[in-house]
């Protein structure tokens, strides 16, 4: 998101509120936080619009490195400049790095044990429904035009079906998306 966009929260907002945000993301999002990100900042926070969020996540989605810290890094300076850019980073990571130390440690004792395997089975499922669960709710609310929708599945069918590397999914995406989006925009 541009610097000079308004986000849907008018009112100034404190390192608190975006340490506490990002925190409840971080904790939140087991095998993914981008629907957590979602809930938090444009359902409970009310700091983004979906169209603004849908924004943020495409943003961070093509920049190098995981899209929420992405989105946290965009989100805290635009608030708050550099250091809610370092709050807002700490508050995502902070929770879940305390928690992936513990983890490993009896993942290394306790690994092996069938139901630790069943267990991990049963998050791997729950994180892929939360992905799917997102993206039918942000085209829902968003109303996707044509390009965006052939886009959208042209990149599923490159990942998913032809197991194509995402550095080159990212670089012919990117442009076809921009030149239908003008071209739609010129209509």
């Amino acid at each position: 998101m541009a610097q000079g966009d308004q986000a849907a929260s008018e009112k100034p907002v404190s390192y608190s509120s975006i340490f506490l945000a990002f925190s409840k993301i971080g904790l939140c999002g087991f095998g993914g936080v981008a629907a957590w990100a979602h809930r938090v900042l444009v359902d409970e926070r009310g700091w983004y619009t979906d169209k603004q969020y849908a924004d943020l996540l495409s943003v961070g989605s093509v920049l190098p490195g995981p899209n929420v810290c992405n989105i946290s890094i965009m989100v805290g300076d635009q608030f708050r400049g550099a250091l809610g850019s370092l709050t807002a980073l700490g508050g995502l990571l902070a929770g879940p790095l305390l928690i992936l130390i513990v983890l490993a440690t009896l993942y290394e004792t306790y690994g092996g044990l069938p139901l630790v395997q069943a267990v991990i089975g049963g998050v791997t499922a729950a994180a892929a429904g939360l992905v799917i669960g997102t993206v039918i709710k942000l085209a829902r609310r968003l109303r996707a035009s044509f390009g965006n929708i052939l886009v959208g599945l042209l990149a599923f069918a490159a990942a998913a079906i032809l197991h194509l590397h995402v550095l080159l999914i990212v670089a012919v995406m990117v442009p076809l998306s921009l030149a239908l989006t003008i071209r739609e925009r010129r209509r």
